[in-house]
């Protein structure tokens, strides 16, 4: 179902994922999805429904704002560039995500984010903001590199970063600023790289076409999945 909400005057429209009552009874806790660069599309709202299918509240997150889809690879690169070239407002917008999924009857207020590409970028800078209602985040192949850095002890969010350790869009010597970065923070965060996979490892549309690292990874698709349970069980109790 779509669930509108608002960041200032610019209106966002998420889809929401609820999980089955009967089996799932109660408040349960909720997980924003945040889209690729693409828009709020088929991609992320499979998550979504994933996400509700292991009986948490979802909510795929519109970033874009009025569920924009960019209609071409330069749109989307440049609305994407310019949330990345200022970072208040990417934190904002994806706050007032968990803002309108912390208002539904259903979340318990316990709260964490996952995202794809650009929207693993995005639930990072929400950890590094130190929202105080988010417990963890989940970055799905997305940059690591930030012009705002963590400030140490102001991470309370736990990390997951899923990463190709492959991904030419994100090299090494990225990865490895993002380590240092977590450490000087302090920061509790656990980071996996994956040999084989490149970018957008977790898309099956990603066939290569629009660059060669930009290639889906079955194998990595379903550890990282795997891994995202296995980091939720332990940040949900």
């Amino acid at each position: 179902m779509d669930l509108e909400y608002f960041d200032g005057t610019q209106r966002c429209s998420g889809v929401l994922e609820l999980p089955d009552e009967a089996i799932f009874p109660g408040p349960r806790p909720g997980v924003i999805a945040v889209h690729e660069a693409w828009g709020l599309g088929a991609q992320v709202q499979r998550r979504a429904k994933m996400l509700a299918e292991l009986g948490y509240v979802a909510l795929a997150a519109d970033i874009f704002g009025d569920r924009h889809i960019p209609a071409d690879p330069p749109e989307a690169f440049g609305i994407i560039g310019g949330f990345l070239e200022d970072r208040p407002r990417l934190r904002a917008r994806a706050a007032a995500a968990v803002s309108a999924l912390k208002a539904h009857p259903r979340c318990s207020g316990q709260i964490a984010a996952i995202g794809y590409c650009f929207g693993g970028s995005t639930v990072l800078e929400l950890a590094r903001s130190g929202h105080p209602d988010v417990l963890g985040v989940v970055s799905f192949h997305g940059a690591l590199d930030t012009p705002t850095p963590a400030a140490a002890g102001k991470v309370g969010a736990k990390i997951l970063a899923c990463h190709g350790a492959e991904d030419p869009l994100v090299p090494h010597e990225q990865l490895n600023g993002f380590l240092s970065e977590m450490a000087a923070a302090g920061a509790d965060c656990q980071t996996i790289a994956y040999t084989g996979a490149m970018h957008s490892f977790t898309n099956p549309q990603a066939k290569g076409e629009l660059m060669p690292g930009i290639i889906y990874h079955a194998p990595t698709d379903e550890r990282s999945w795997i891994a995202m349970q296995t980091f939720f069980a332990e940040l949900f109790g």
